[in-house]
């Protein structure tokens, strides 16, 4: 099975999307990824990926077939996290999920928890712009 390579419009909507996360361009860098797309078969299939890093995290977002997108980010080996959904099969809907998936783990990493108060915390010095 071969898997088509991520379109110049995914490309140019993670770029977008990012932009709007962080204010800035964050470089994109395209990649491939084995994933066992087939829980019953131990093949391993080679997957067009999109990766970067921001915040001291790293994301990436395989692309599994037409219309069909896994993504994870992490902070090491030990530290890896999905968004509670095995795959999405809007591009946007998987960046924008991924992202606030992410920014609400951010948040829990620094001391955000329950009780905070805003003299705990300063969310728009901090985080920046939210998505949405």
């Amino acid at each position: 099975m071969v898997i088509p390579e991520f379109t110049d419009d995914e490309r140019d909507l993670a770029i977008e999307l990012l932009l709007e996360r962080y204010s800035r361009l964050v470089p994109l860098q395209l990649a491939e990824a084995e994933l066992q797309l087939d829980p019953d078969s131990q093949t391993l299939t080679a997957c067009p990926a999109l990766y970067w890093r921001a915040r001291e995290a790293d994301f990436i977002i395989f692309k599994l077939g037409d219309s069909r997108y896994r993504c994870q980010f992490f902070y090491s080996e030990l530290e890896q996290f999905g968004t509670g959904r095995e795959e999405y099969k809007d591009f946007s809907e998987c960046i924008i999920t991924l992202l606030q998936v992410q920014a609400d783990h951010e948040k829990t990493r620094v001391g955000a928890h329950s009780g905070a108060t805003g003299a705990d915390l300063v969310e728009e010095e901090y985080f920046g712009p939210t998505l949405l």
